[in-house]
């Protein structure tokens, strides 16, 4: 959740110049020819235009070593490629969730939730070197013609209740269609391009099939990271896909047969790599346990524990996971008047009406807190315990809702989380720090128990220690390895 509201009320359409008639143009990776919908002047144009999205959807990364390392890689496959000129751009953005992106033109993404998970630069230029493959066998431009012209309206952000939809106010954009999956065709060809593109840049083409099955490790552990849709979500994983790739990389000419296959350079990328931000950054709020806590706008909210928390740039939703019961915490965009015509009329406007509210104070601050009824698409007839509270001259919302026969159930949770608003204090805000990667030499005795248990309960867990650093969670981690950990804020 960020400190100023970044709703993107844009919903993006096929302007004059995008409109165009189909045409046969030869594939610049491939050779064959292929339907087109898109000129490379307008790949480019769609591309320049939904980068800004992009930065302002995601943030970049303030790290400007870690952006020129990331940025140099990029470019040095980029210039190789059939495409060398196209106005590449690479960013490292800042979000926790493990993924890599392109969109048309060049322009090319990943998280910093995805650089703990690579073990070295080859891995690195094996994901950059598939994005480029997007780009240059013009898969992301197919995706987003495909999409915007069958009016596709995809939010670019995961939730975990569409259905709360009236309270979200998310974005309905085509920028979303860069979530769709691709096909199993288009990924395969893109690893078989990021492969060779890597090698013809010198590095170890297997660094494309150990990223996948890092990755694969990731999926199968965690399943779907924080705030936008993880990177195997989004590029389906067959399951002989790191097989294929042995296959494909096993053909490709051995151009550096004294280092075996090409560079890797794991010391110069976990250089890069050690402090990088892992998980949630303070300043967009940070979960500790089941609390959600802000360093700038300085509140913190208590979720009921055990249940799962989403914390988008938006919003914040925990979800309880036996059941379709929820609680939102968001900033009530304009509010205007006072915090009973606030409360009541973004709520009628949703859609719910009153079955009782009334002004009180929680934890020294000036609430409205009241009980709703409304319709909620795939919830049905829903109650809606609801608290908008006036906090530094900004009025939040924090909301339980669950279906009326769900409610009674939970209640008494629900009623609890509402509640649980209060500021924090200015040494409270200040002590919030962001857990960030460290590292650290394996000593004789050590285990991913035990040393994940030093960045304190719940920072890290031992398995996701394990697939960090290309380790199986049952395989003990070697003494005198060189390795990275997570350190809490």
């Amino acid at each position: 959740m960020r400190s100023t509201s970044s709703k993107l009320i844009c919903a993006w359409s096929l302007s004059a110049g995008l409109a165009i008639a189909t045409a046969c143009a030869t594939n610049p990776a491939t050779g064959k020819k292929e339907v087109s919908l898109m000129s490379e002047q307008q790949e480019i144009a769609t591309g320049q235009q939904l980068d800004g999205e992009v930065i302002k959807q995601m943030g970049v990364y303030n790290d400007p070593e870690l952006q020129r390392y990331v940025n140099d890689i990029g470019m040095r496959i980029a210039k190789i490629s059939p495409r060398p000129n196209l106005p590449w751009k690479f960013t490292v953005v800042n979000q926790p969730a493990v993924n890599a992106f392109a969109l048309p033109g060049g322009f090319i993404y990943v998280t910093r939730g995805i650089m703990p998970f690579l073990d070295d630069e080859a891995e690195l230029a094996g994901v950059l070197g598939h994005e480029i493959g997007h780009v240059t066998a013009r898969h992301s431009a197919q995706q987003y013609t495909k999409a915007t012209g069958a009016s596709i309206g995809v939010t670019l952000l995961s939730i975990f209740v569409p259905q709360a939809r009236p309270f979200q106010g998310l974005t309905e954009t085509a920028l979303g269609v860069l979530f769709l999956k691709y096909g199993r065709d288009d990924e395969n060809q893109a690893d078989e391009l990021g492969a060779q593109y890597a090698a013809q840049g010198g590095w170890d083409p297997r660094g494309v099939a150990g990223m996948l099955s890092t990755l694969d490790r990731i999926d199968a552990s965690q399943g779907s990271s924080k705030g936008v849709p993880n990177w195997l979500s989004t590029h389906p994983a067959p399951a002989n896909r790191v097989e294929h790739m042995q296959q494909v990389i096993a053909k490709i000419p051995d151009t550096h047969p004294g280092a075996g296959m090409g560079e890797r350079d794991r010391a110069t990328f976990l250089q890069k790599v050690d402090g990088i931000i892992f998980g949630d950054n303070p300043e967009e709020g940070i979960v500790r346990g089941n609390q959600f806590l802000h360093k700038d706008m300085r509140f913190a909210l208590a979720f009921p524990p055990g249940w799962d928390v989403q914390n988008t740039p938006q919003q914040v939703v925990a979800k309880d996971p036996n059941a379709d019961a929820f609680v939102l915490l968001e900033l009530v965009p304009q509010a205007s008047g006072s915090i009973d015509q606030v409360a009541v009329g973004s709520m009628q406007n949703a859609g719910f009406r009153a079955l009782s509210g009334g002004r009180t104070q929680l934890h020294g601050l000036d609430a409205f807190v009241g009980t709703y009824q409304g319709n909620l698409q795939g919830l049905g007839n829903s109650i809606v315990r609801a608290a908008h509270i006036s906090h530094d001259g900004k009025v939040f919302m924090v909301a339980g809702i669950a279906p009326q026969q769900v409610y009674q159930r939970v209640q008494g949770e629900l009623d609890t989380a509402v509640s649980s608003f209060r500021p924090l204090s200015q040494q409270e805000a200040a002590n919030l720090q962001p857990n960030r990667v460290d590292l650290y030499t394996v000593r004789q005795g050590d285990t991913w128990e035990s040393i994940a248990s030093r960045a304190g309960d719940g920072t890290i867990k031992p398995s996701t220690l394990a697939i960090m650093n290309h380790r199986n969670p049952s395989e003990a981690p070697p003494p005198g390895a060189r390795i990275k950990i997570v350190v809490a804020g």
